[in-house]
């Protein structure tokens, strides 16, 4: 199933579709950047990973006209890191994050990564939630990691990404989001 296929919609009946972010998504992407980070990134920082292609893959989630996610995945030596994951917050809990996930890690797999690591709040259960669906993992703590409010990141890492017991992971998640049963749970910015 493909990422694209992946798209059916919230409870307000809007189809979410998933595809390559590009400079045209910027400004919404920074709209949402501001929301959900105390210290969002710079529009220069989101067009240097847009130009570093290859080894990375940053998407959108979106509606015919609105951009209500993101996330970016960054591939190094068959490892992949989580850069960034964020949904806007009217469109939190409706299986955006959840879809943004399944894209990046199918993503990883092709690129023949064998694990994929990020680092996410030690506040930001939600999110920590909506990781473990995917496989994630708790494996230790970056002590103050987010500068702006000295907050501890949690590493978590999922690994053997590339053998058919997580390709079966993947395809239930899939299935339950086509099924629209998935409740976009822990959903929120990385």
């Amino acid at each position: 199933m493909t990422s694209a296929s992946l798209g059916a919609g919230p409870p307000s009946g809007l189809a979410v579709r998933i595809s390559p972010m590009r400079r045209r998504h910027l400004r919404s992407v920074l709209r949402i950047e501001t929301q959900v980070c105390p210290r969002p990134w710079t529009l220069g920082l989101f067009l240097s990973e847009l130009q570093a292609e290859p080894g990375r893959r940053y998407l959108v989630a979106r509606t015919a006209t609105t951009v209500v996610g993101y996330g970016g995945l960054m591939v190094a030596v068959g490892e992949g890191h989580v850069t960034t994951l964020a949904v806007d917050p009217a469109w939190q809990r409706r299986a955006v994050g959840t879809r943004l996930l399944h894209a990046l890690a199918s993503w990883g797999r092709a690129q023949g990564c064998s694990g994929l690591t990020l680092e996410v709040r030690m506040g930001n259960t939600a999110a920590q939630s909506l990781y473990r669906r995917f496989g994630f993992a708790p494996a230790g703590v970056r002590r103050g990691y987010y500068a702006e409010t000295k907050e501890d990141a949690l590493i978590m890492w999922a690994h053997d990404i590339d053998r058919p017991v997580y390709a079966e992971r993947l395809d239930a998640i899939a299935e339950s989001l086509s099924r629209g049963v998935d409740g976009g749970v822990g959903e929120g910015a990385a």
